[in-house]
C-alpha cells in the first residue's frame, strides 16, 4: 500500500516529539486526479439506472444477471450465480471466471479492476473495495488499486478485501475479517482478524 508523497508543509502539522502528524483536510480542493471512470457519462448513467431499478431486485432472475453485466462490458464466465442485492460499481472493470458464486448484498466497489478466478465464493454482505485515499494528502486524493481473487478463494460473509490485495488460490478471508495485504495460497484470516 504505497502512499504518494505530498509536498512539504501541504497541510500537515507536527506535534511534540513522539506524536503523529495531523493532516489538516481541505476536501474542497479534491481533484480526483488520475481517476478515469472508463466509459462516457451516458453509459455510466445507463448502468446506474439498470443497477438500481432492476439488477439488485429480488424478483430479477439470477440467471439474467451475468448477461446484463456482459452487456455493460464485464467478462463473466459460465455457471456464475449472482444473488439479489449485489452491487457492481463499474461492470467494465469486472472479470469473473467459471463457477463463481456471489452472495446476497455483496458489494464490488471496483473503481479499478476486480478479477475473480474460477470456483470462487464471495459470500453475503462481503465488500471488495478497490478505492481508497492518500491519507497524507490534504485534499484526500485517490489511492486506488485492483483486487484479484485467485481460483478457489473464499471471501466469507461481511468480510472485506481492500484495494491492491490478491487473495491467493484457495485462501480464505473469514467472516468479518479484513484483508489489507496479499494472502498466499491456502492462507486463512478469520475471527474479525486483520491480515
Amino acid at each position: 500500500m504505497a502512499e504518494t508523497a505530498v509536498p512539504p508543509d501541504a497541510g500537515i502539522r507536527t506535534g511534540p516529539p513522539g506524536h503523529r502528524a495531523v493532516v489538516e483536510r481541505s476536501l474542497r480542493g479534491f481533484t480526483g486526479a488520475g481517476y478515469d471512470k472508463g466509459r462516457p457519462f451516458v453509459l455510466q448513467a445507463a448502468w446506474f439506472a439498470v443497477l438500481h431499478l432492476v439488477f439488485v431486485k429480488w424478483w430479477f432472475p439470477a440467471r439474467w444477471r451475468p448477461a446484463v453485466l456482459r452487456a455493460f462490458g464485464a467478462r463473466i464466465g459460465r455457471r456464475v450465480l449472482i444473488r439479489h442485492g449485489v452491487r457492481v460499481h463499474w461492470p467494465w472493470r469486472l472479470s469473473v471466471g467459471d463457477d463463481v458464486w456471489i452472495g446476497e448484498g455483496a458489494w464490488l466497489l471496483n473503481l479499478r479492476q476486480i478479477t475473480i478466478g474460477h470456483d470462487v465464493c464471495v459470500s453475503q454482505g462481503a465488500l471488495l473495495c478497490t478505492g481508497s485515499h492518500q491519507r497524507l494528502s490534504p485534499t484526500f486524493e485517490f489511492d486506488n488499486g485492483p483486487i484479484r481473487l485467485e481460483p478457489g478463494a473464499w471471501v466469507a460473509t461481511r468480510a472485506v478485501v481492500l484495494r491492491g490485495v490478491t487473495v491467493g488460490r484457495g485462501a480464505v478471508v473469514g467472516a468479518g475479517a479484513v484483508a489489507r495485504r496479499d494472502l498466499g495460497p491456502g492462507e486463512v484470516v478469520t475471527g474479525g482478524g486483520v491480515a
